[in-house]
């Protein structure tokens, strides 16, 4: 579906919810939980707290669907509560540190190659897990910037809307996450 035809079903879906149509939430979740579940997981580490910040992320659409304006862009409005919500988990995990019952990025590990040799996979698999932890490592603004623009596709002003800051500082943001990303990452992708 082009963008256009998808930002104007997003609104009309909206506009049905809000007059009490809640099955369009349902439509709404079948299209947005794919995309906004790897932002999550990229940005909190984990499959498993990314569906849990998905499914609040929409409670919180349902919430306030009497807010959305159809003038601006669902997708911008929907990764903004995301965003708002992951970055609460956060602090809220530097306040209560545990371990992690979850393998780290297991479920985003390719499968195995049929015409890769097993060396050669296992490069793959340890370049991979390298750019996963170091982008894991970036400051919170910088991998918010970096996952939404690579991940997402979405534009520095849809990224601004975002972060509630100005397109300049995004693009900055972005060029401070791809140096701080080489340098982090070294040789380990030259191999």
């Amino acid at each position: 579906m082009s963008p256009p035809a998808r930002d104007d079903l997003d609104a009309e879906l909206m506009r049905q919810l809000a007059e009490g149509e809640d099955l369009a939430l349902n439509r709404l979740m079948d299209a947005w939980s794919p995309p906004l579940i790897s932002y999550l997981t990229r940005h909190a580490g984990s499959h498993a707290t990314a569906c849990d910040l998905a499914q609040e992320t929409f409670v919180r659409v349902h919430r306030h669907r009497f807010e959305y304006r159809a003038a601006q862009k669902f997708s911008t409005w929907l990764f903004t509560i995301a965003t708002n919500l992951a970055r609460n988990h956060a602090r809220w995990r530097s306040r209560h540190p545990e371990a992690l019952t979850e393998p780290h990025a297991l479920h985003e590990m390719p499968l195995a190659s049929t015409t890769a040799t097993p060396a050669e996979q296992a490069a793959v698999n340890e370049r991979l897990a390298a750019v996963q932890k170091a982008v894991g490592e970036l400051p919170q603004d910088l991998r918010e910037v970096l996952i939404l623009s690579v991940w997402h596709g979405m534009t520095h002003a849809e990224i601004a809307r975002v972060q509630s800051t100005s397109e300049k500082a995004v693009e900055l943001r972005l060029y401070r996450a791809r140096k701080l990303l080489r340098e982090m990452l070294g040789t380990a992708l030259s191999a």
